[in-house]
């Protein structure tokens, strides 16, 4: 079990949607600090200055987790200020949501910098300490679009299957080294932050309200759950893909649940301001 009680929680894309209903339930469990890190600083410092408000110790640092040496010198800065982390959560993530053709080069920079570069830039940023200390929980939220190809994802998904490999890579990695590293990997399909807006559940997969995920991802952290996987339907894609032909994969995964289609409508929301500043603690 990972004691959320008394732990320093540090949560990349922090500052909104999931990664703040998470901060918020793990200072409902007693967490002693919650180290944010998010690239929006209207946000960063609303979110903040309401936990600090509420009478919890959080510190907020600007970030820009595609930016190996801003991870890096931010992390520097946490364990100085801070401490060491306890629980890390790599939750920071974008999706451009178009054709392939119609992504600038930028498009797929940025999409893999922040989703899979980042992770491993934040995580690496800590990992001597987690092995030294011998213990630490790592959190890497994948998406249900590592398990199966999805038209207008094309980008996101390859940077989602890309987390799930060094994921559970890293998993057996740590394993080896001590009982009490862990490492848990998410897979959720569509969530309902805004940043998947028009984008339309596929059958059975209804777009997922993010308190019952944040609530599922707390708990699984607890528990020390290896794979958290929502909804439950989801556990099915690596059994359809594995056992069934292509074409009919294609065909069932595709028109009959429609998961082909489901982005056909996608809008997203507005790309939040970027910064260069490396960090900005305790706001």
């Amino acid at each position: 079990m990972t004691q959320i009680s008394g732990s320093i929680v540090l949560i990349t894309g922090g500052a909104s949607g999931i990664g703040k209903l998470m901060g918020r339930k793990c200072l409902l469990r007693g967490a002693s600090q919650l180290v944010i890190w998010d690239v929006n600083p209207s946000l960063l410092e609303q979110t903040i200055a309401e936990f600090a408000a509420e009478g919890y110790n959080v510190w907020g640092y600007l970030v820009d987790v595609a930016n190996a040496q801003a991870v890096q010198q931010a992390a520097e800065q946490v364990i100085q200020d801070v401490g060491l982390p306890t629980i890390l959560v790599n939750n920071a993530g974008i999706v451009v949501g178009d054709l392939f053709q119609q992504h600038s080069y930028l498009d797929i920079d940025r999409t893999l910098g922040i989703n899979i570069a980042g992770p491993m830039y934040v995580a690496k940023a800590f990992l001597d300490g987690f092995v030294s200390r011998g213990s630490g929980h790592i959190v890497n939220i994948a998406s249900a679009a590592g398990l199966t190809p999805n038209p207008r994802m094309s980008v996101y998904a390859a940077s989602k299957w890309a987390v799930l490999g060094w994921s559970e890579s890293l998993r057996l990695e740590l394993e080896q080294q001590s009982k009490n590293l862990h490492v848990t990997t998410v897979t959720p399909s569509y969530i309902n932050t805004g940043m998947f807006a028009g984008a339309r559940g596929p059958l059975l997969t209804p777009i997922l309200e993010p308190k019952a995920v944040s609530e599922a991802i707390v708990q699984a952290i607890a528990a020390n759950r290896i794979i958290v996987r929502k909804p439950s339907v989801v556990y099915l894609l690596p059994l359809l893909r594995g056992l069934l032909p292509t074409r009919l994969f294609d065909l069932i995964v595709g028109r009959f649940f429609n998961v082909y289609t489901s982005m056909d409508h996608f809008t997203g929301r507005p790309a939040p301001a970027q910064s260069e500043t490396d960090k900005k603690p305790n706001l």
